[in-house]
């Protein structure tokens, strides 16, 4: 028997920052690798108007940029994803 988790209409794939945060490390981790990702620690987070923006910490002194991604609270779907330098 093949059974199907359906997300009911009005519901959020996305519903709080926990589980944007595991979607957003679940998309950059293969592509920029968990070591790094990890390194930009503590993470900012926003929600606004139903998308989910986490950026990465540059700590004070580092040369370099961090990620940024968007992820839509309704669907879970990475809207934006780059690394800046």
């Amino acid at each position: 028997m093949i059974s199907y988790n359906v997300v009911s209409a009005g519901e959020d794939v996305v519903p709080n920052s926990e589980t944007a945060i595991k979607v957003a490390e679940g998309v950059l981790f293969p592509i920029y690798g968990e070591e790094k990702i990890n390194a930009e620690k503590p993470y900012k987070i926003e929600l606004k108007d139903g998308v989910w923006t986490i950026q990465g910490s540059v700590p004070s002194g580092r040369k370099g940029g961090a990620f940024f991604i968007q992820i839509s609270k309704r669907t879970g779907q990475t809207i934006r994803v780059t690394h800046f330098k």
